[in-house]
């Protein structure tokens, strides 16, 4: 089992910027691949980013492709979101997934263990 806690969402300005956070417990979490997804009012929880379990391939989705970042500290069981440039589209929940694994995945479906989500409100 992995336990997976997001933070660091919160009210932006559009072009502002906000990282998020995921804090992981539980089995090892270097060998595991991880993502984030977010989800709008709705909407279908979408893709936004993800990288295998070194972080040595990662994926972006063509909206944030450029402007957000995903990153992970392997030593504080932490993956990052870093997020620039932001926009009102980018208003959302946003989740962290874990998978267990060293291939990266950018299907939901992929994904065996999530967090409970952080609110991210970009105002125009």
């Amino acid at each position: 089992q992995v336990q997976l806690v997001e933070s660091g969402g919160g009210l932006a300005q559009a072009g502002g910027s906000l990282r998020l956070s995921c804090a992981a417990s539980g089995r090892t979490f270097s060998y595991y691949a991880m993502g984030w997804f977010r989800q709008a009012p709705g909407k279908e929880r979408e893709f936004v980013a993800a990288f295998n379990w070194s972080g040595s391939s990662t994926y972006y989705a063509d909206s944030v492709k450029g402007r957000f970042t995903i990153s992970r500290d392997n030593a504080k069981n932490t993956v990052y979101l870093q997020m620039n440039s932001l926009k009102p589209g980018d208003t959302a929940v946003y989740y962290c997934a874990a998978r267990p694994g060293t291939g990266v995945a950018v299907k939901r479906g992929s994904y065996d263990y999530w967090g409970q989500g952080t609110q991210v409100t970009v105002s125009s």
